[in-house]
């Protein structure tokens, strides 16, 4: 009879109805929502702080979670700047200087473009569902789902845990909020603005925001996108970077 009770309590904990073979299918999801095995983009990045603003237009082209290619539109002043990330490793052309310039693996956690995201979050190959462990947290609101996610041992990552809120009707994201290893929040992700792109329903914009850091952000409005379309073979190369220029 007490083996039968402490098996009706486990049973009953909200928690253990959603195990990791049901999680991940959720966090899949969200890992490839804006990538497939090939994408094009076009996007409007608003930097804020509060010295000065600025706006950003660019395409981007990907392959899977491996390859990135950025090409720098607008403004002026940027215009011809690129990025390319093949596999883990990064390259910058600085059209001022006319140069392409390897990213130091020391570099990785520096700005990009002086936004709020860094180097490595463009370069990172990691998912989420396959680098984190998965767990349910219980939450009021039972149109959502909150899902801890806590790195694997064999996981390179500077945070300690991601918390990722969902949507339960269609899965799409709501934010998630990143913390280090102390448990101190450094940064949320927020998304908003759901619209059919390409076929493919994605939170069309994106805003960072730092933790402990007034009237700064970083904002993504994506303007167009194409997924699975064919892409030259030599688009994520070096010759490209420097011939789009």
């Amino acid at each position: 009879m007490k083996k039968l009770k402490i098996l009706f309590f486990l049973l009953s904990l909200p928690s253990l109805s959603y195990g990791l073979e049901n999680l991940k299918p959720i966090v899949d999801h969200v890992d490839k929502l804006y990538r497939s095995n090939s994408s094009m983009t076009e996007v409007e990045m608003e930097i804020v702080n509060p010295n000065w603003e600025r706006t950003l237009r660019m395409n981007i082209w990907t392959e899977t979670m491996k390859n990135t290619f950025i090409d720098i539109l607008y403004p002026n002043k940027e215009k011809g700047s690129g990025t390319l990330r093949k596999n883990s490793e990064m390259w910058n052309y600085l059209p001022k200087v006319g140069k392409v310039v390897k990213v130091p693996p020391s570099m990785m956690m520096s700005s990009w473009m002086g936004s709020d995201f860094n180097n490595d979050d463009l370069v990172k190959e990691t998912t989420l569902s396959d680098n984190y462990s998965a767990k349910s947290l219980e939450v009021n609101d039972k149109t959502l789902t909150v899902i801890e996610l806590t790195p694997l041992k064999s996981t390179v990552t500077v945070w300690g845990k991601i918390a990722l809120t969902i949507k339960k009707e269609n899965n799409m994201p709501i934010k998630e909020e990143y913390f280090d290893e102390k448990g101190q929040k450094i940064r949320t992700l927020n998304f908003s603005d759901y619209k059919t792109l390409g076929g493919r329903l994605i939170p069309a914009r994106l805003e960072l925001i730092p933790e402990g850091k007034q009237n700064q952000k970083t904002v993504i409005k994506y303007i167009s996108a194409k997924f699975d379309t064919e892409l030259p073979a030599d688009t994520f190369s070096l010759i490209n970077l420097q011939r789009k220029r």
